[in-house]
């Protein structure tokens, strides 16, 4: 699944001087797609329904830290 525009990593790589090839955008890709799954599967064990900015913490895992 493709989760990052690569277009704009890349241009954020390449503004901080930093050259970056598609196969580490591809790596950096899976990686966010891993990140967003987890994010998923915190907020069904959260038993969260609809995702808001306040509950947002959960999506996160930050259980024990409720702000």
């Amino acid at each position: 699944m493709k989760v990052a525009q690569k277009t704009k990593m890349k241009k954020l790589f390449n503004e901080a001087g930093v050259q970056i090839n598609l196969n580490a955008l591809n790596m950096l890709d899976d990686q966010l797609d891993r990140i967003v799954h987890k994010w998923v599967q915190n907020t069904i064990d959260g038993n969260v329904r609809r995702l808001t900015p306040e509950l947002l913490w959960i999506a996160l895992g930050k259980f024990i830290q409720n702000p």
